[in-house]
């Protein structure tokens, strides 16, 4: 009799199972060749125009009947040769027409899975499926997969990463989900309405063209000046309208969930423990109202909004979701710098604050449009005090703490005396805080 070795158990694995994306995508990567043909024209239109002319009808037909074939079988290719499978510890995609490239994606470094379906996604009933993973630039990404397979994709990877086995991690299925605020249309418009950057792009873009062509009298001179302009006042206001519209977040198991976009939407996920900073931002105009934006910093992904616009009460208890056991200091507890910062930064100095709390390191920036911004003690990666020879000769100094998203909040102009003591302090806080922190996992 004799015993089972491990190349006998290697071979009793069972195979894994490759799959490809969704039949639609030769149509979006067939566009690949004609877009190099676009980028080219606008790239040179002189030249684009000049081989236009010389081509006859002829010739620009036969042209096509090469091209739109020629760039068929290339979205046909690049899709034969893409599969996706799902082991037991990694995403592994495996891409290349000429040159292959194979991914391994690690399960327990994925970060974030958001699903995402632009409008004719949505009309063909495909979406994209985003992965964040800890040491990459940019978002992996299979595009498409069915809506419904993308939604059980990502609910495997989830169930595989939180430590349920692959036998299992089909049966778990998506978390339920329970809605926590929703943003209503008509709040999302005034809030852009009231914002002072939408008003001065605007204002831009009809000054200075007009001033442009008192002085040059060149058409071309105020296009080029005046369709950048006007294209980011369309992107602060109606681009965002547009981004944010429906915005809706709800509370699950593997984190706070963010539906969004009358386009284009997005299912986005911002994973427990990994949020290194929240920023309640509360620009001039909003104060009457009471309305703040939650903006956050999240290590290993690019997700970077939780609210657009939101009363302040409400935002408060969403934040304490994202960040338990944390309350938001109030602007009474919040300590100016002395009045000889305003030696330094005159003015301005009246909207630098400082609160530190049993959880977080909060300091605020900005009068007009201030910024409040609540690090964990347990986040904190370093704390440095950096002091200048103006700020020496009048005793302040700043207090920068580094986070795991490799962002930076500072305490503005302390008293120097403070600020030694709050770099030991703080220093002291972020261990402990550290020691008690608990394990960031998925689904806990």
């Amino acid at each position: 009799m004799t015993t089972p070795g491990v190349g006998d158990a290697v071979r009793e694995r069972p195979p894994v199972s490759e799959r490809r994306l969704h039949p639609v995508t030769p149509l979006r990567r067939a566009w690949a060749p004609v877009a190099v043909l676009i980028g080219w024209a606008v790239h040179d239109p002189d030249q684009a125009q000049r081989q236009l002319t010389r081509l006859t009808t002829t010739t620009l037909l036969i042209a096509l009947a090469v091209l739109l074939p020629a760039a068929a079988l290339y979205g046909f290719l690049t899709w034969w040769y893409t599969h996706f499978a799902v082991t037991d510890a990694e995403l592994r995609i495996r891409t290349g027409l000429v040159f292959r490239r194979t991914a391994h994606i690690r399960l327990e470094r994925i970060q974030a899975i958001d699903v995402t379906q632009p409008l004719l996604a949505r009309v063909a009933g495909v979406a994209k499926l985003k992965l964040d993973v800890i040491g990459a630039d940019k978002k992996d990404e299979l595009a498409f997969l069915g809506a419904e397979e993308a939604r059980a994709l990502r609910a495997e990877l989830l169930a595989r990463a939180a430590g349920f086995a692959p036998e299992t991690a089909h049966e778990v299925g998506e978390a339920p989900s329970q809605q926590l605020l929703r943003v209503p249309p008509g709040v999302l418009a005034t809030s852009l309405v009231l914002t002072g950057a939408t008003w001065a792009t605007l204002g831009a873009a009809l000054v200075v063209p007009t001033v442009l062509w008192l002085v040059t009298e060149s058409a071309w001179t105020v296009l080029a000046t005046a369709i950048p302009l006007v294209g980011a006042a369309g992107a602060s206001s109606v681009g965002r309208f547009v981004t944010e519209y429906d915005w809706t977040v709800g509370e699950s198991q593997d984190g706070l969930r963010i539906d969004h976009g009358l386009l284009d939407r997005a299912h986005e996920t911002v994973p427990p423990g990994r949020v290194q900073t929240v920023r309640i931002v509360e620009p001039l105009l909003w104060r009457r109202r009471g309305w703040v934006r939650v903006e956050l910093d999240v290590a290993g992904s690019a997700n970077s909004l939780l609210l657009p616009v939101a009363p302040r009460e409400v935002a408060e208890s969403v934040v304490a979701r994202v960040l338990p056991g944390v309350t938001v200091p109030s602007r009474a507890s919040l300590s100016r710098p002395p009045r000889r910062a305003g030696r330094c930064v005159p003015l301005w100095w009246r909207g630098y604050g400082l609160a530190v709390t049993d959880a977080v390191f909060a300091a605020r920036t900005g009068l007009l449009r201030r910024s409040l911004a609540l690090v964990p003690h347990a986040k904190v990666q370093s704390v440095r005090l950096a002091q200048g020879p103006w700020e020496r000769l009048w005793g302040v100094a700043d207090v920068h703490v580094d986070t795991g998203a490799n962002k930076t909040v500072t305490a503005r102009l302390r008293d120097a005396e403070e600020a030694s003591e709050l770099l030991r302090g703080q220093a002291e806080r972020s261990r402990t805080g550290r020691r008690d922190a608990l394990p960031d996992r998925w689904m806990a």
